[in-house]
């Protein structure tokens, strides 16, 4: 008698594949929050370099303000919370300020 054929192979194969993808979409969310924290850090690194080296209203760091208002408003929108690179952790609320790099 074949694998394909005994059904407590059937069974147990298709109990592996469950499960599996259940493992595979538990570990969304934290992947998702994962790449919003790496892209905002990356984005806020980028604009400090850019204030650095062209100056504080120079095109490039207005360039990259823009790209971590949208990385902060991604990672609200998809998981209600976004990544302080200063504090070094998680905000649930929606409370970021988009001047918060204001001090020179």
């Amino acid at each position: 008698m074949g694998y394909s054929k005994n059904p407590v192979f059937r069974r147990f194969t298709l109990a592996a594949a469950a499960l599996a993808g259940f493992l595979v979409l538990a570990g969304a969310p934290h992947l998702r929050a994962d790449s919003c924290q790496r892209r905002i850090a990356k984005d806020d690194h980028k604009l400090h370099e850019a204030i650095e080296h062209h100056g504080y209203r120079s095109e490039q760091a207005e360039h990259w303000r823009h790209e971590l208002h949208e990385a902060r408003e991604h990672c609200w929108n998809v998981n209600h919370r976004w990544w302080d690179e200063h504090e070094h952790r998680w905000h649930t609320d929606h409370d970021w300020d988009d001047h918060d790099h204001d001090h020179r």
